[in-house]
């Protein structure tokens, strides 16, 4: 398959589940990419596409500008260009909870990983995509930006941003041939969740409202691949759910 065929993406996040489902359907459709993880773990993983010259690891932190600047410049010295980005990198802990609850530094953490992370990765990356000629950037909305989800106030509010940030952008670069779109995932089936819904029970009647079941992170990154590539060369501002319906009870 080559939906993106001749396209080089930056994905953040990368060695998590959600992150490394996109970073294979990426391959698979005959992209190039960039898997970029404050911790990569992805040695071996697409050895192929690593022989061909097509996949590259680089250790990024998405909260430090520094760190994005240096990987986005290892990525274009390696394959040329970039045409997509994609900001997986995110989430929430078990120290979230209600405004007055929440300690105010799992707010910042939040804040910093989740919407600074996604304004650093577009800043140092959005150049790099004008002179490509346009692209494509797809940020990492969630569920709780859609619907109201109690106990969860930081998290919401960052995603929320998020949410915020990638119609501004789609607005302020569309005469670039940049699309910017957004996905919010429902709860996905990653290994960090699946640990989660083990240990907090009350998450189960969240979980159960969602009406065909919960997503499994391939369900996301096929929804990544149609966004980064030519089939949704209109699409642009959007916010688009991948939640089983559970925004829609």
């Amino acid at each position: 398959m080559t939906r993106l065929n001749g396209k080089i993406a930056f994905v953040t996040g990368a060695g998590g589940g959600i992150g490394r489902a996109i970073c294979e359907r990426f391959l698979a459709e005959g992209s190039s990419v960039a898997a970029a993880d404050i911790n990569p773990d992805l040695d071996g993983l697409f050895s192929s596409a690593e022989a061909e010259g097509r996949f590259i690891v680089l250790r990024c932190d998405v909260g430090d500008s520094d760190s994005v600047r240096n990987a986005i410049a290892h990525t274009v010295e390696a394959f040329g260009s970039l045409n997509v980005i994609c900001n997986v990198a995110g989430g929430s802990t078990s120290q979230d909870g209600c405004v007055t609850e929440a300690p105010e530094s799992e707010f910042w953490r939040a804040i910093k990983l989740d919407l600074f992370g996604t304004f650093v990765c577009c800043k140092h990356g959005l150049p790099e995509l004008i002179k490509a000629g346009g692209g494509s950037v797809i940020n990492m909305a969630s569920m709780v930006a859609l619907m109201a989800v109690p106990h969860r106030d930081c998290y919401t509010a960052a995603k929320g941003g998020v949410l915020a940030l990638t119609r501004s952008m789609a607005a302020g670069y569309a005469r670039h041939a940049i699309r910017v779109n957004a996905i919010a995932p429902g709860i996905t089936r990653t290994p960090r969740v699946q640990a989660y819904l083990n240990a907090n029970s009350g998450e189960n009647s969240l979980a159960a409202r969602h009406l065909l079941g919960l997503a499994e992170p391939i369900d996301i990154a096929h929804l990544a691949v149609y966004l980064a590539s030519d089939e949704s060369r209109v699409v642009t501002g959007q916010v688009l759910a991948v939640d089983s319906g559970v925004t829609i009870c």
